[in-house]
């Protein structure tokens, strides 16, 4: 789940997808590259908890879907929101966000286009890739424009964020940073600060797949790493099971705040 920067809020929501510097190292990637994600289909429906701005309304549904492809993974988000100012003006906006991402965590490929009201507002493709695990790389993007820019060394893509904040809250780590690339907007790589609030063993739950397995409750906060105001683009707080299917997500955009539920979920075999 992400957000705000100088994005539009569909392009900043994304299924996700953490460790300190410190570990980084080879064996902090062993730790992350151990958790065993998961396959899987899921239908959010969204609500809105809050607004302390001109937003009356916000209603939706997000899509999300990761398929194991072998040496990576694929995943497409979809998200359809329907806004309501305090005029009663209705602004419908649908992003498609889709990736790539290599297993080892050294190369991804990314496309995100929205649009508002049928127009096309932001369109976004490149790829993104690291010579090595911990280190500096570099982001590629054809779309809005051929460029080129730099990652910061300990970047890590969607996936591995993902799995890197289950493995270091099954170590019992409370408190993480890292930067996260995840090709939702041409502004290069957000600061992630990440804070693990529990991790317990398997409970009661409607989907039996999930039953089986510990989650936890994490709350993630993007900044904007040119910005020195430390105030954060965005923040979300979910519950993670180990195999990085998320639910119970609270997504605060700062003017609004969305509920997201699980109505649907289907876990998908291996593509190899």
């Amino acid at each position: 789940m992400r957000l705000p920067r100088a994005q539009s809020i569909a392009t900043k929501i994304a299924l996700p997808a953490l460790l300190c510097a410190a570990l980084l190292r080879p064996t902090g990637l062993d730790a992350a590259t151990a958790t065993e994600l998961a396959a899987h289909r899921a239908l959010y429906t969204l609500t809105m908890a809050s607004s302390k701005g001109d937003i009356a309304n916000a209603t939706g549904t997000m899509a999300y879907e990761v398929l194991d492809s072998c040496d990576g993974w694929a995943t497409r988000q979809r998200l359809d929101m329907t806004i309501t100012n305090r005029d009663g003006q209705d602004i419908k906006m649908v992003s498609d966000y889709t990736t790539w991402e290599a297993k080892d965590g050294l190369r991804l490929r990314f496309q995100t286009k929205q649009t508002t009201d049928t127009a096309v507002t932001s369109q976004v493709s490149g790829e993104a890739n690291l010579p090595a695990v911990g280190e500096a790389g570099t982001v590629h993007y054809n779309v809005p424009a051929d460029s080129t820019h730099d990652l910061p060394a300990g970047t890590l893509f969607p996936m591995g964020h993902t799995a890197a904040i289950i493995a270091a809250a099954e170590a019992g780590k409370k408190f993480l940073a890292i930067p996260l690339f995840d090709g939702t907007s041409v502004d290069g790589a957000q600061n992630s600060s990440i804070v693990v609030t529990s991790w317990n063993g398997p409970q009661a739950n409607r989907w039996p797949t999930l039953a089986e397995l510990p989650s936890g409750r994490v709350h993630v906060a993007f900044f904007d790493r040119k910005d020195t105001s430390q105030q954060p683009d965005y923040e979300v707080g979910m519950r993670y099971w180990q195999n990085g299917v998320a639910d119970d997500l609270a997504m605060d955009f700062g003017d609004f705040v969305m509920n997201g539920k699980m109505a649907e979920f289907m876990p998908l075999h291996p593509g190899c």
